[in-house]
């Protein structure tokens, strides 16, 4: 089989250097890129299978590369790394297109659990391209909610979230299990993130009233259509 491909970008250049041989060690092809611009530059050359990104770079930072390459990439997995904990700033991240993050100091333990999680999210979910829901029609290739003739676009966090949500409608969807599958543990910063983007979907879903997610309390959520 062949390696999976890592973009790395970290402008510390010995925590760099560590990530990158670790992971090396294990089998991973990686990149690494000192600043975004760098970062922007291996992508378009390498095609990486995933992105693992520092928030805080020169040049360019982590969420502005993101942003850049979801413009023509709208799957490949980004993971952000990040010493900040503000709600805010992973909310931002999850907004520019991230799928997951880890505040610094990590283990390469976790990075490579949440690595393969993402890939095999990815491998599932690939061929998923159109799904009605009620009068929508969702296309989670292009994370794009369609009704009406009207298209709106979804994050990449928003378009996971449905596609799960869609996975077990008029069921409850287990809210732990989601929690772990989207954001890795089930914590109350977590759970609050993930609460944000049940809201965002509810508007965005707001045009079929047949349409519903339900908080079933102490359980999770269901999408009822």
């Amino acid at each position: 089989m062949s390696k999976v491909k890592v973009l790395l970008a970290e402008d510390e250049a010995s925590l760099g250097m560590i990530v990158k041989e670790s992971l090396e060690t294990r089998d991973f092809l990686v990149f690494l890129a000192e600043d975004g611009e760098q970062a922007v530059e291996i992508y378009k050359k390498e095609q990486p299978d995933i992105l693992v990104l520092d928030v805080m770079m020169p040049k360019k930072d982590g969420f502005s590369v993101a942003e850049d390459i979801r413009k023509e990439n709208k799957r490949i997995p980004i993971i952000f790394l990040t010493a900040k904990s503000q709600t805010s700033d992973v909310l931002e991240g999850f907004h520019k297109g991230g799928n997951d993050y880890l505040k610094k100091p990590f283990s390469i333990e976790e990075l490579i659990v949440r690595i393969k999680a993402l890939l095999d999210r990815i491998e599932i979910k690939c061929n998923v391209e159109h799904i009605t829901i009620g009068k929508y029609v969702f296309n989670l290739t292009k994370q794009t909610l369609e009704i009406d003739n009207n298209l709106e676009q979804l994050t990449h966090r928003e378009a996971e979230l449905l596609f799960y949500l869609f996975e077990k409608k008029n069921e409850i969807l287990d809210r732990s299990f989601i929690l772990n599958k989207l954001w890795g543990n089930d914590d109350f910063f977590n759970a609050r993130s993930m609460d944000v983007f049940i809201s965002k979907l509810r508007k965005k879903l707001k045009k079929d009233e047949t349409i519903q997610i339900l908080n079933v309390r102490g359980f999770g959520y269901k999408l009822i259509c």
